[in-house]
């Protein structure tokens, strides 16, 4: 059942179906209560991380973009540089939902496919929580300088000093549409706010 809904969506999303009206009709509410959490979420930045240096990147849309690839390879330029990187993720997929560290040789189940692979490539500690606030005072705690968050766009909670947007070049914004009728996560015009914007494919 869940892979018809998906291929039903993702047909909605991003091929020529059109979205039925009720989708629609739920894009308004989705819009209301995407704002209400982002300044809800915002007034809860936590004052301890203010002083960290905290890179976010991420994408607007639902689903895959090539951030991970991107993460890894910042994360590779940034120790290049003197830099000592570190990485959180919330560890999509995987069963356990404590605080993880993530190791080359951890199990994908434990810290979730992506985070492992990180790991493995970067060379670089990387926390996996659900809570990534507390993930990044996790990293702090390791002596990391800069902290790169593996998603996490929509997380507001988290502080962030950059912002750098992936997005599939492929398939860029689909319809335009915010989600439920669309993949949009934001609006489209949240781009403006980046202070990067990488695409990831053909433009």
């Amino acid at each position: 059942m869940r892979a018809q809904v998906e291929n039903w969506l993702t047909r909605i999303w991003y091929g020529d179906q059109p979205a039925p009206y009720w989708l629609k009709a739920l894009v308004p509410l989705y819009r209301a209560a995407n704002r209400l959490d982002r300044r809800r979420q915002e007034r809860r930045q936590p004052d301890d991380l203010a002083a960290a240096y905290i890179v976010v990147v991420g994408n607007l849309t639902v689903g895959g973009s090539g951030k991970t690839p991107l993460v890894i390879r910042l994360c590779q330029l940034l120790r290049q540089a003197g830099f000592r990187p570190g990485v959180i993720s919330r560890g999509y997929g995987r069963r356990e939902k404590g605080l993880r560290l993530a190791s080359p040789v951890s199990s994908p189940d434990v810290v979730g496919d992506e985070p492992l692979l990180i790991a493995q490539r970067a060379g670089v500690p990387v926390i996996v929580a659900r809570d990534r606030c507390e993930a990044a005072r996790t990293l702090l705690r390791k002596q990391v300088n800069v902290i790169v968050s593996d998603d996490g766009l929509q997380h507001y909670r988290l502080p962030r000093d950059l912002e750098i947007c992936v997005i599939d070049g492929s398939r860029a914004f689909g319809n335009g549409r915010l989600l439920p009728a669309g993949p949009l996560r934001e609006p489209e015009d949240r781009l403006k706010s980046f202070d990067y914007v990488v695409v990831n494919g053909p433009s």
